[in-house]
Order: structure tokens, then sequence, then C-alpha cells
């Protein structure tokens, strides 16, 4: 385990040792995450060796403050780790900090003492034309019932043709989409009411859904089904496109909610505004619109370039 690397007391390598194999055995922990535990606590060690001038004993990780720990992960931001990294490196010394404490060695506080760095929000890479056309087709869904394979299209079609929250979706009753319709109300997120066009592809693969449901809609409940009549849940949509993800070797982040980045992503890039997209999609702020469509400065200056009188 690159114990000869390190300089340290031996009865602290000796538990850390004892550590390691506690994660690989008794834990089964993947190689690697122990590969990552190992290299964290022999750079944090490394660390302690300069920090505290000497090799460091279990009688310093005792007595070491959350000011210590702070200190280690400044110096490893400023090499060049980042959040995830940092939030690694955080969690493989709790876990041997806290295995210490359970021998009876150490006391632990000072790491549950310190928040993890805020991990920066990840989105759903959106998918492209082809393959989002070919995941909202009728002709592509898997359920032997002809009903509930219309459902699902209708449901799909609507999260990329509209770019809906998979519960939004799954809230319309159906008068909010009636045959004649050519916009949707949407209440959204803190109550935000939104406007959204209703392309007649959307309007047909609704009408389809409601030619073939087999149950009474009534018009003041959800329209979309499961099997035996129930309102339908988010998981039963979530593990179909499991399914359509398989059939059409997509990756694991072909998700529903990716039908809703890739609408705005694709209105993007036929040239939709952002201010627009921010409209339809119910955001508050344009900073989330440049967010969610992956805009960066160099797109903004260059649509500044082409539009500003003064450019």
């Amino acid at each position: 385990m690159n114990e000869l690397l390190i300089i340290a007391a031996p009865d602290l390598l000796e538990r850390r040792r004892e550590w390691l194999e506690s994660l690989s055995g008794e834990r089964r922990l993947s190689p690697n995450t122990l590969d990552a535990y190992e290299r964290d606590t022999r750079q944090f060690l490394t660390f302690l060796t300069t920090h505290l001038a000497g090799p460091p004993t279990i009688a310093d990780i005792h007595t070491l403050r959350p000011a210590d720990l702070r200190s280690f992960l400044a110096a490893r931001r400023r090499e060049g780790s980042g959040a995830r990294s940092l939030g690694r490196h955080l969690a493989g010394l709790r876990s041997f900090l806290r295995y210490l404490e359970r021998k009876g060695l150490v006391n632990a506080a000072a790491a549950g003492a310190i928040r993890a760095p805020r991990q920066p929000k990840s989105l759903p890479k959106p998918l492209t034309d082809t393959q989002a056309l070919n995941i909202v087709t009728s002709e592509a869904q898997l359920h032997e019932e002809p009903w509930i394979a219309a459902r699902d299209a209708a449901i799909l079609t609507l999260l990329y043709g509209c770019g809906l929250r998979i519960s939004e979706a799954l809230g319309l009753t159906p008068p909010d989409v009636d045959a004649d319709a050519t916009s949707l109300r949407i209440l959204g997120k803190g109550g935000k009411m939104r406007i959204v066009p209703l392309l007649p592809v959307i309007l047909e693969a609704v009408e389809t859904y409601r030619k073939l449901c087999p149950y009474h809609l009534a018009n003041d409940a959800p329209m979309f089904r499961g099997a035996r009549g129930k309102t339908l849940q988010p998981a039963i949509i979530q593990r179909e496109m499991q399914k359509l993800r398989s059939a059409f070797n997509l990756p694991d982040s072909a998700t529903p909610h990716a039908l809703r980045h890739s609408f705005a992503t694709h209105l993007l890039a036929g040239g939709g505004d952002l201010r627009t997209i921010q409209e339809l999609l119910g955001h508050a702020s344009l900073s989330t619109t440049q967010v969610y469509t992956g805009v960066d400065t160099s797109r903004l200056l260059e649509v500044y370039d082409r539009a500003h009188p003064r450019a």
C-alpha cells in the first residue's frame, strides 16, 4: 500500500494498513475506491509531516483540529484538486479517523466538524436530435400494450417537445391539452406560470393515447394513467426510459430530464435566444438557463458581436 513512501510512526502506519484491509475485506469497496482512499491518506500523512515538522503519530491524529484538516484541503486545492476530489479526500479521511476512533485511539470530531466542499451542479448531457426523435416515437416504445406504448410516447414527446419536467407532464389534465389548443399553461417550480407552444406532433401523440386508453379520463384528474388506471408515477417512466437506453445503446445520462435539457439545447443550437428559452423552461434566472444550455462566454460574445450596434 505504498507505506514505504510515507514518513509516519510505525503504529500509525500499521493501523492504516488494517483499515485499508477492512475496507477491502469487510466492506468490499471497489478497487478504484480503495486506491483513492489509499492515495488520499498517504497524501494526508505526507502533508502532516511538513505541517507538524515531523512524522505524525497517533497522538498527533488525536489532537487534530478542524483547522489542520482545512489546511490539508487548501493545500490540495492549490495543487489542482476540484470540489469533487476535495470531497473524496475528506470522505477518505473521515473513514480512517472513525476507524481509529472505534479502536479507542483518537477522537474524530475534527473531521465531522468540516463541511464537504459544495459540489458543482451537474446536468444530464443532451441527446442528439436523432436520439431524441427515436425515443419519442410510438414505434420506439417497448411495451406490448398499445395504449401504454402510446402513453409513454406522448409523455416523452411532451418532455422533448415542450421542455416539461416529468412532474409537470404527469400533472396535466385532459382540458390542459385540448385538441384545438395551441399552447400549454404550466404552473412550475415556485408557483411560476409559463406558456409553452404546442406543436401538432405533440397534440397528435396525446390524442393517440387518449383514444387508446381503456380508462375514463376525468377532466379534474391527471390524464396519464398507470396500467391499473391509477395516477401514473414518475418511476414508471424512468424505468421505461431505462429500457429504451438499453434498446438504443444510449448512455446512462439519457434520462427523462435529459429530454428537457435536449429541448433547450436544440432550441439554442437552432438560433433560439436565451431569454426566450428561459421563459419556456420556467427558469427564474437567466444564469440558470445559461448553465442549463451549456452557454459559455465565447458564445455570448459571438451573439454580442453579431447583434449589438456598437460591436
